[in-house]
């Protein structure tokens, strides 16, 4: 199936999405997931209409952004380590996966230092996996509150990853979960703005996140495919 196609077809599936819940097909942003494809595929993906690119290493996305950053909306959507903030930093218009102090701190103290706020999503682990990253949400609102500190941080939504192995409706109580976080995050006025987005939904169960509320899916084989 050519990239088209499968773009034709992921986007039928979310607007069934949509009407079966009620809402409407602009509320959702689709993410290309191009980490396992090439420069060129990248590229074609763009060209496809696809305007938000999802990448998770900056030591594989590197020749892809300096090649295509003026091009569409870049987010980083991988564990990132502290270490590594100094390179993706500026680079992304949003980061997913913030999920610890230490991370915290270093988004803004390299943000204060090009003079611009960083958006992020907060990384919340709703499963408890042990195997998947993100902050325990018992720990939720205090780690918001202390995050609400940072000059140089801005809080745009959510992001957590269901487990692979379910099926696909199984996973609806982790999507569930991460909007009632939302709603309450909102509900506590943390942040003097509105928390809107929520990150979640992969190739396998992005149809139950935007039954949940998802705004943002994250979709790499079902829509980009892959590459032998």
């Amino acid at each position: 199936m050519s990239l088209l196609a499968r773009k034709e077809e992921v986007e039928a599936r979310a607007a069934a999405a949509c009407k079966r819940s009620g809402r409407h097909e602009n509320e959702i942003k689709i993410i290309a997931v191009t980490k396992y494809v090439s420069l060129e595929t990248t590229r074609s993906v763009l060209d496809a209409g696809l305007l938000h690119i999802g990448e998770n290493r900056w030591q594989d996305v590197k020749p892809k952004w300096e090649a295509l950053h003026e091009r569409g909306t870049w987010h980083f959507i991988g564990h990132l380590q502290t270490n590594k903030v100094k390179d993706v930093i500026g680079k992304f218009a949003y980061i997913h996966s913030l999920d610890r102090m230490s991370l915290a701190r270093e988004l803004d103290k390299q943000a204060a230092a090009l003079g611009i706020k960083v958006n992020c999503l907060l990384q919340v682990n709703i499963s408890g996996e042990a195997s998947k990253y993100g902050m325990d949400p018992g720990h939720f609102f205090e780690f918001a509150e202390e995050v609400s500190k940072l000059q140089h941080i801005h809080i745009s939504g959510l992001m957590t990853m269901a487990p692979y192995e379910m099926e696909a409706d199984a996973t609806r109580p982790v999507f569930r979960g991460l909007r009632e976080l939302r709603d309450r995050l909102n509900e506590r006025a943390i942040f003097p703005y509105e928390i809107k987005e929520l990150s979640m939904g992969m190739s396998g169960d992005f149809e139950v996140a935007i039954e949940e509320g998802a705004t943002w899916v994250r979709l790499g084989t079902v829509l980009v495919g892959k590459e032998a």
